[in-house]
């Protein structure tokens, strides 16, 4: 669901403020495209749904009712898969919240970001931090250990005690997810001109990474597991659908600008392909109705360029990569065989950033922030 109400001062996603949506028009699109993709797919079973944005809690209840229909008709959606909705604090109300449910919805992520009003107004979100907390607690009696919240750090002005203060507060109401990120500055974006203008300050590296080691050491004593270099959890509560894309599993895009890593066995095709959905509304909205889809960009994935995948997204997990998932993509050529042997990745290993074992590859705890250092050495070997 790519529209929103109106653009926050961080964000570059692919989002649209428009004065108003043919909403039964992108419904008809959503249902066609998930039907022709999932044919293409040959998929027979669909593990989770997440719908994202934009958005998506703008979007009526039968609008994500009907796209479940869709998705149930063209193959089986078992009835405890994981079904996520992002939300804004500001279109979460309790009513629309049970209507969400009631259409096949069992698990929030709410776009929280702060529980500060100064910080959200610098964001330019919509909520204030008592429409927040109001969201978060409504959703929790909805959906009991299954409400995911999203925090930021690193904002302009923010310094450690703010942000511990912020944690504290996010724990007094969160449930058994929190994702954490460290806002990027992006091109385009107002809030990247006042920074880069010089009328904000730039947070220091090594403020960012004490954030950052404060947020995963406040969090762990909290009994959250650190299950992935953002995202933390207790009481199981994993998120099963990003799980699949770290451990590189298949997945569909649908909707305009949506990514997905599937092999189109309908079309002849015998290979992986990335494949990008057209990113405009109104012209995926076309070319859904002439063609059944929206793919814009597909590319066949090379066996290398399929495991360098694997690499950069499974050493996000703290579980890293096994080695039979490793096996699935390269079985002619082991973990012990690509990792094991004097080279980079030894050489990280003896420094205590990655280890390598029966279980498979993994990163250490200390490796885990550093993996965006760790992974062009290994990337470099990988190749050779």
């Amino acid at each position: 669901w790519p529209y929103c109400r109106k653009r926050c001062s961080y964000c570059n996603f692919n989002k649209y403020v428009v004065p108003a949506v043919d909403e039964a028009a992108v419904r008809s699109c959503l249902v066609r495209e998930a039907r022709a993709l999932l044919r293409l797919s040959r998929v027979q079973s669909v593990t989770s749904v997440f719908f994202g944005g934009g958005t998506p809690s703008l979007a009526s209840p039968h609008t994500i009712g009907a796209v479940l229909e869709a998705i149930a008709g063209a193959a089986h959606l078992p009835s405890g898969a994981e079904v996520t909705l992002e939300a804004n604090p500001s279109s979460t109300s309790t009513p629309c919240l049970a209507g969400f449910k009631a259409a096949g919805v069992n698990r929030l992520s709410i776009g929280v970001q702060s529980l500060d009003d100064a910080e959200l107004r610098l964001l330019g979100r919509e909520h204030t931090a008592a429409e927040a907390r109001g969201a978060v607690e409504a959703a929790r009696g909805l959906f009991p250990g299954r409400t995911s919240i999203d925090l930021l750090f690193g904002l302009p002005g923010q310094n450690q005690d703010t942000w511990a203060q912020g944690l504290e507060a996010a724990l007094g109401l969160c449930d058994d997810h929190i994702s954490l990120y460290q806002l990027t500055l992006e091109r385009g974006t107002a809030l990247a001109a006042q920074v880069w203008g010089g009328a904000l300050p730039t947070p220091p590296q090594d403020l960012l990474a004490d954030m950052y080691q404060t947020a995963c050491a406040t969090l762990v004593a909290a009994g959250f597991r650190h299950y992935e270099v953002s995202n933390f959890a207790r009481k199981g509560a994993l998120s099963t659908h990003n799980l699949s894309y770290w451990r590189a599993e298949q997945y569909i895009g649908v909707g305009p600008g949506a990514h997905g890593r599937f092999v189109p066995w309908g079309e002849g095709g015998c290979s992986r392909e990335a494949r990008v959905q057209t990113l405009e509304p109104d012209a995926w909205m076309q070319e859904v109705q002439s063609r059944g889809h929206g793919t814009r960009r597909r590319v066949v994935l090379s066996p290398l360029e399929q495991l360098e995948e694997v690499l950069a997204l499974g050493l996000r997990m703290d579980e890293g990569i096994t080695h039979e998932r490793w096996g699935h993509f390269s079985p002619h050529l082991s973990l012990e065989a690509a990792f094991g042997m004097p080279g980079e990745a030894k050489d990280l290993q003896q420094q205590g950033w990655l280890v390598l074992d029966g279980s498979g590859l993994r990163c250490t705890r200390e490796g885990l922030a550093l993996l965006d250092s760790l992974l062009p050495a290994l990337l470099c070997q990988l190749q050779r």
